[in-house]
């Protein structure tokens, strides 16, 4: 797989115009300043992560004895359940945080950018394609700089 089929799937996965909504919903009480460096800091914690799984991922998931496919399912039940607290809104915003409070790492690096079905897609790209890791690391790189540009 070439680096700009690689990178234009992972960036389909990270799917940021979907994310859009949700992030400004989470942002929307801070300032305007602060935003940006929150959503900054946001989009480096989910660079590191996804780094962190191309180069490290295999390595981490054996020592914790979890299979690709137990991290794609308990992904999924993390979005499943923003996914009803946005549709059963409680007190506080959208993902649970409370009113004033900005995220750290959760919910916006993981898993809206930095999701299990990227991880996945890395951690499968990585297995194929072990000589390649720096051509992937490249196409991760593209695939976060062109989903932080929304």
């Amino acid at each position: 797989m070439d680096i700009l089929s690689a990178a234009t799937m992972l960036f389909l996965i990270m799917d940021p115009l979907g994310n859009l909504p949700v992030i400004l919903s989470i942002l929307k009480h801070l300032d305007p300043k602060r935003r940006r460096k929150v959503l900054v800091r946001e989009l480096c914690f989910a660079l590191l992560i996804l780094m962190l799984f191309l180069f490290a991922g295999q390595s981490i998931l054996t020592f914790l004895h979890v299979k690709p496919e137990t991290l794609s399912i308990s992904g999924g039940i993390i979005l499943f359940i923003i996914a009803i607290r946005m549709i059963f809104p409680q007190t506080g915003s959208v993902a649970g945080l409370a009113a004033g409070d900005e995220p750290f790492i959760v919910p916006m690096a993981i898993p809206m950018i930095a999701g299990p079905s990227v991880i996945a897609s890395i951690l499968l790209l990585s297995t194929q394609n072990p000589n390649s890791l720096m051509e992937l690391s490249f196409a991760v790189f593209i695939a976060w700089g062109r989903t932080s540009l929304f």
